[in-house]
């Protein structure tokens, strides 16, 4: 038996064994905006549902243990006393993780990460369209937990008014958890699907900035093949690799075949791309199905194949 005492550890070690130990956590992936209306998005595992009546949730947004400053999220709550709390399922877990990239104030999480805003109908701060459950909530209580780096802040929350996509529900008219898919952090990159698979591994975006949606290629935004999480995926890359002039050549090799196989139907000749594409990014090969897909863009454009 291993016993630490938290007063003496080192903070980042024991921040590490505590995500590790207590868990899985549910995420709340809260909206919010500060005083001059910008929207801010942001993820956080230190998060529960405390009472029913009144409806209370609760979320701590700590300050960073590496420099002791605190987020964005929790100044615009001391500033507006509102935010939507927003439940996050599977299919929008790398867009979520996205979202947690340290972004400049004033930066708008949404766009980045490439989620949706609705209005909300009793707050301000938007709701998140992709999320099964949203819950518009004030902020009745903002408890410090302590000074240095490391400390939480306990964000009490009361819920104003709640969203749920009805395909969530079974024919009981409960919440099925499996048509809801959430998922949760455990330690490290680790997270657990609640719907009875197993855990699986996301990798966490880098400390520096992500490109995000906005540098994607249009083509690939409306596809039909790659999902908001491969999306996410290749947003989440801190530059956009550009090919060399050598794999430009090999790549387009292989994009000429599936032109030259489907001239006569450009529908299908996309779809294999971002077929390819989506193999890439599916066996971490976030680099190449980048150069990938640049390489076919750019082939694409000059034979009149598709528009960007």
């Amino acid at each position: 038996m291993i016993t630490i005492d938290p007063n003496t550890a080192e903070t980042r070690l024991f921040h590490q064994l505590l995500l590790g130990s207590v868990a899985p956590r549910p995420i709340a992936l809260a909206s919010t905006v500060d005083a001059k209306g910008h929207v801010n998005l942001s993820p956080f595992s230190f998060f529960n549902c405390f009472s029913a009546n009144p409806p209370i949730l609760v979320f701590s947004p700590a300050r960073r243990v590496r420099n002791n400053t605190t987020k964005h999220t929790l100044e615009n709550i001391m500033e507006t006393k509102e935010v939507v709390i927003n439940i996050v399922n599977h299919a929008m877990v790398e867009q979520t993780s996205l979202s947690s990239v340290e972004f400049e104030k004033g930066v708008d999480e949404f766009i980045k990460a490439g989620f949706t805003a609705t209005p909300s109908k009793k707050v301000v701060p938007p709701r998140v369209t992709e999320s099964p459950v949203s819950f518009e909530c004030q902020v009745i209580e903002v408890r410090p937990l302590g000074h240095k780096g490391g400390a939480g802040h306990l964000v009490i929350c009361e819920v104003l008014l709640a969203h749920f996509d009805e395909t969530i529900f079974d024919e009981n008219e409960r919440i099925s958890p499996q048509k809801l898919d959430a998922v949760a952090r455990m330690g490290d990159n680790w997270y657990c699907r609640a719907n009875g698979q197993s855990l699986f591994e996301l990798p966490k975006p880098g400390t520096a900035l992500a490109v995000g949606f906005e540098a994607l290629p249009k083509s690939v935004l409306k596809s039909d093949i790659l999902t908001g999480n491969n999306l996410a995926r290749l947003a989440s890359v801190e530059q956009v690799p550009t090919p060399t002039e050598e794999e430009q050549k090999a790549l387009a090799f292989q994009i000429d075949d599936f032109a030259d196989r489907f001239k006569d139907d450009r529908t299908l000749y996309k779809r294999l791309v971002h077929e390819k594409v989506k193999y890439y990014i599916e066996h971490a090969h976030i680099d190449l199905a980048w150069k990938f897909l640049l390489t076919a863009e750019d082939y694409s454009i000059k034979n009149r194949l598709w528009k960007r």
